[in-house]
């Protein structure tokens, strides 16, 4: 029996043509290409890097560093997943490791209790709630696991081993992020 006819590869799979042999250019360095997939992808990379970073001028610079990244690793794509899943991936991993590299992140992550966000007043029940507004008040920790977590889908485990905490840690940030939302949705 043959099993290599019963054998898909992996690229037919979960990249469309186009996208395969837009990738191969990209490779190979044509820089076309490369600009035909940041117009592609611009949005979906920036909406990423907001959710975690909460403020636009942080988000426009990682998800610049994203691209950079991106020509630069290009080849590291094997096909074995949908693009676009490993590029949220490369944004998770390289906006966490920006976020580290930004003046006052320990201090960030440490004086949690001094964020603008703490001092928020639950408004008014509206008919309609803008999450994502309330989602980049967030203190820092709070609102990356938040935004990986319950946004995102990653697993506590996962976003542990992204940013360098405890599992448990993981777990009660995103605890805390919920209690502050419902909070200032006033739902408490």
């Amino acid at each position: 029996m043959n099993n290599q006819a019963n054998v898909v590869a992996a690229q037919h799979k979960f990249v469309t043509k186009g996208e395969f042999e837009l990738i191969r250019l990209v490779k190979s360095g044509d820089k076309q290409a490369y600009n035909l997939l940041y117009q592609q992808y611009i949005g979906q990379v920036y909406g990423l890097c907001y959710r975690l970073t909460g403020e636009k001028m942080l988000a426009e610079d990682a998800a610049q560093e994203v691209f950079i990244q991106l020509w630069r690793k290009i080849g590291n794509f094997k096909g074995d997943s949908k693009f676009s899943t490993w590029l949220h991936t490369v944004t998770s991993n390289i906006t966490i490791s920006y976020l580290r590299k930004q003046k006052g992140w320990l201090q960030k992550m440490f004086n949690l209790e001094d964020s603008v966000a703490m001092n928020e007043i639950a408004e008014e029940s509206t008919a309609k709630v803008d999450l994502e507004s309330y989602v980049v008040k967030l203190p820092e920790r709070a609102r990356i696991v938040f935004v990986l977590h319950a946004i995102e889908g990653y697993r506590h485990e996962e976003i542990a081993n992204m940013t360098n905490m405890a599992v448990g840690t993981s777990k009660a940030q995103f605890h805390r992020a919920k209690q502050l939302l419902k909070e200032w949705m006033g739902y408490e």
